[in-house]
């Protein structure tokens, strides 16, 4: 199975990462990097009839496109320990990519940067997650 098989079935495997109808785009193994495809839907809409994207539907597309960036360096499901979000500018009738770049993957932490682009590539959202890479049993 390759990388982006792998990562394909674990997305498909989260109810929520389902209900957010992501959308594998690019897998750079060696980056690590991974990119991610949000279309737009109105059930996204911060207020009704704004088009605008809600702010923490942003905030799950960059988490999980770092989790998945962090997947990349790691080679498994990581859980996400915190999140820093910079929102730039409304995101408004726009189908988005989330491009995010695994930095470093310790013993314990590893740290993803996530830059959210808006169809015409203006950053709407960066983020920077923090996730917990030592492996654990249940």
């Amino acid at each position: 199975m390759t990388d982006a098989a792998k990562l394909r079935a674990l997305m498909a495997s989260s109810p929520f990462h389902d209900f957010l109808g992501l959308e594998l785009l690019e897998l750079d193994p060696a980056g690590p990097s991974v990119t991610l495809g949000a279309k737009w839907r109105p059930g996204f809409e911060r207020e009704a009839g704004s088009k605008q994207w809600h702010g923490g539907v942003l905030a799950a597309v960059i988490d999980v496109a770092g989790a998945y960036a962090a997947f990349a360096k790691t080679g498994r499901g990581l859980p996400t320990v915190d999140l820093r979000i910079d929102y730039m500018r409304p995101a408004i009738d726009t189908d988005l990519r989330a491009e995010a770049k695994a930095l470093r993957a310790g013993r314990t932490l590893g740290t993803v940067d996530v830059a959210l682009r808006d169809k015409n590539g203006i950053l709407v959202a960066a983020g920077r997650g923090t996730y917990f890479t030592q492996s654990v049993s249940a």
